[in-house]
């Protein structure tokens, strides 16, 4: 998948899909998890992305997976070592997206001590609905964002209730990753997260943002 940034007419293929965990105390609480004290960051490959009107494929290895509708930011200006005061600055466009995980895949792996990239990686797992350039999006930090499912509220929530600003993730992963122009964002769901199922139809919405719909298929 390749995204076009706001006044570019150049194509990119994201370089790196980071991902924040339980950034939402509520979802902590409901994966019996405490809150952290510094962000959980952890990679998606970019071929877990797909678009708009495209398919979620649930995967033979697993019969468990979980929706979870996040807040996007996308890089347009790199940098290393940034500051989270200039943070925004390096932010081109946002986007609502998901985050499919593989629960059962997760749990297993998370018992064992083992990573759980494979959960997360999935081809597919990686839904991101259409770029809004930054300046539609004048506080990151006061949208809501939600999720129906066939039809069903599954998730609400208000990107003000976030245990790290976007700020400060961007500041946070500047120091572990060089960041690149294209690279994306996911900043972590709100509670209701639960299980999809073949033929379900997930529609994404956030203040401001394109929305994003995906349908699902066992594969």
């Amino acid at each position: 998948m390749t995204i076009t940034l706001p006044g570019s007419d150049r194509a990119l293929r994201p370089g790196k899909v980071l991902c924040i965990g339980k950034n939402y105390a509520k979802h902590a609480a409901e994966m019996q998890s405490a809150v952290p004290t510094e962000p959980v960051v952890f990679l998606k490959p970019a071929t877990a992305l797909i678009g708009d009107g495209e398919t979620v494929v649930l995967p033979p290895m697993s019969q468990n997976v979980h929706h979870e509708v996040e807040l996007v930011a996308v890089i347009g200006r790199g940098g290393k070592n940034i500051a989270e005061a200039e943070a925004l600055d390096h932010v081109a466009a946002y986007a609502v997206g998901l985050d499919m995980t593989a629960r059962d895949l997760q749990s297993k792996a998370k018992q064992k001590g083992h990573p759980w990239s494979i959960a997360k990686g999935f081809d597919t797992f990686a839904p991101l609905g259409n770029l809004a350039p930054a300046e539609a999006v004048p506080n990151p930090q006061d949208l809501h964002i939600s999720l129906m499912v066939s039809g069903e509220k599954r998730q609400h929530g208000h990107t003000g209730a976030m245990v790290f600003r976007l700020a400060t993730l961007i500041a946070y992963c500047s120091r572990i990753y060089t960041l690149d122009p294209g690279d994306l964002l996911y900043t972590g769901t709100p509670e209701g997260v639960g299980p999809v199922e073949d033929g379900d139809v997930l529609e994404a919405t956030c203040t401001g943002l394109p929305s994003l719909r995906v349908t699902v298929r066992r594969d």
